[in-house]
C-alpha cells in the first residue's frame, strides 16, 4: 500500500476537471463566458469616424466629415448606438471551441450613474461548437453591416486597420496547435490519474518511476499548452490595442482563462514533485534494507 499516492490522485482529479473546463469554457451560451481566450470590445467601433482630415469614397461619410467639430463630438458620443443599429454587437469573444457575441448591459461605458463594476456581458448567441475553428471577427462584423444597412458602409470606412488582421491571424494560426495540446494533456492527465490510483495498491519503486514518467509527460503537455495560449493571446491583444484610439476597438485577453490553465499546470507540477519524492524515498529505503542485510 502507498497512502501517499492519494496526493497525486487528488491533484490529477482536480487537474483533469480544470483542463476540461479550459477546453469547454464558453462552448454554449452563458457557460463560463468570462473564461474567454480574448474579447474584442466593439461597442465604440467607429467613434473616430468623423475625422475632418479623412476622405472617403462613401458619399455619406464625406457628408458627415463636413459637420462642424462641436456637433461631430456629440455624434461620436452616440456612436455606440449607431453601431448597434448597424447590427454590430458590443463584443465578440473567442473560446477554444467557438466564439460568442453580445451586448454590454446596462451600458457600453461607465458614466455618472453607472460604474464600471456594474457593467457586465449579456450573451446574444454563440457559434456552433467546432474543433480547431477559425475566429474571424472581421468577416463577422462585415456580414453584420451587409445585412443591416442599406448603404455601402465597409470596415474600411470605419477606419479598420489592415494590421489588426495580423493579431487575429496569429491567434487563428495557433488555435489548432493549442487545441491538440489540450487534448493530449487531458489524455495524459487521465492516464496519470489511473496510474496514481493503481500506485495506491502498490509499493514498489518501479510503479513510482512509471508514474513519474507519465506525470512528466502530462506536465509537459499542459505546460506547453498554457505557455502557448498565454503568448498568443497577450501578443494578439497588444497588437490590436495599438490601434485602439484610431478605430475604437479594444482587445482584452482572458485573465480568468489563463488563471485556469496555469492552475492546471501547477497541479500537475505538484503531482510531478510528489512522484520525485516517492522515487527518492524508495531508493533510500532500498539502500537502508541492503545495509541492514549485510551489516
Amino acid at each position: 500500500m502507498r497512502p501517499s499516492a492519494l496526493i497525486p490522485v487528488l491533484c490529477c482529479t482536480a487537474a483533469l476537471i480544470l483542463s476540461f473546463l479550459c477546453l469547454f469554457a464558453g462552448h454554449k451560451k452563458s457557460f463560463m463566458e468570462n473564461y474567454h481566450l480574448m474579447t474584442l470590445n466593439t461597442s465604440l467601433l467607429g467613434e473616430t469616424l468623423l475625422d475632418e482630415n479623412r476622405t472617403s469614397s462613401n458619399s455619406i461619410l464625406n457628408l458627415l466629415n463636413e459637420i462642424p467639430n462641436g456637433i461631430s463630438e456629440s455624434i461620436n458620443d452616440e456612436i455606440g448606438e449607431i453601431t448597434a443599429r448597424l447590427g454590430i454587437q458590443d463584443w465578440y469573444s473567442a473560446h477554444m471551441l467557438n466564439y460568442c457575441q453580445g451586448q454590454y448591459t446596462p451600458a457600453e461605458v461607465a458614466n455618472a450613474t453607472i460604474s464600471q463594476s456594474s457593467i457586465h456581458k449579456s450573451v446574444t448567441n454563440c457559434s456552433a461548437t467546432q474543433a480547431m475553428y477559425k475566429f474571424n471577427p472581421t468577416q463577422i462584423i462585415q456580414d453584420a453591416l451587409n445585412k443591416s444597412t442599406g448603404v455601402d458602409v465597409t470596415l474600411s470606412d470605419l477606419q479598420w486597420p489592415d494590421k489588426i488582421e495580423t493579431g487575429i491571424k496569429a491567434l487563428n494560426a495557433l488555435m489548432a496547435a493549442m487545441f491538440v495540446l489540450y487534448i493530449i494533456a487531458i489524455c495524459l492527465i487521465f492516464v496519470a490519474l489511473l496510474a496514481a490510483i493503481a500506485a495506491i495498491l502498490l509499493s514498489g519503486r518501479l510503479s513510482a518511476c512509471i508514474n513519474f514518467l507519465i506525470a512528466s509527460l502530462a506536465f509537459l503537455a499542459i505546460g506547453l499548452a498554457s505557455a502557448l495560449v498565454t503568448a498568443v493571446v497577450v501578443k494578439a491583444a497588444s497588437l490590436i490595442n495599438q490601434y485602439k484610439n484610431d478605430v475604437g476597438l479594444e482587445a482584452k485577453y482572458g485573465g480568468k482563462f489563463l488563471a485556469l490553465t496555469w492552475a492546471t499546470t501547477g497541479l500537475m507540477l505538484v503531482v510531478l514533485v510528489a512522484w520525485v519524492v516517492e522515487v527518492c524515498v524508495g531508493r533510500r529505503h532500498k539502500k537502508t534494507a541492503t545495509y541492514a542485510k549485510h551489516g
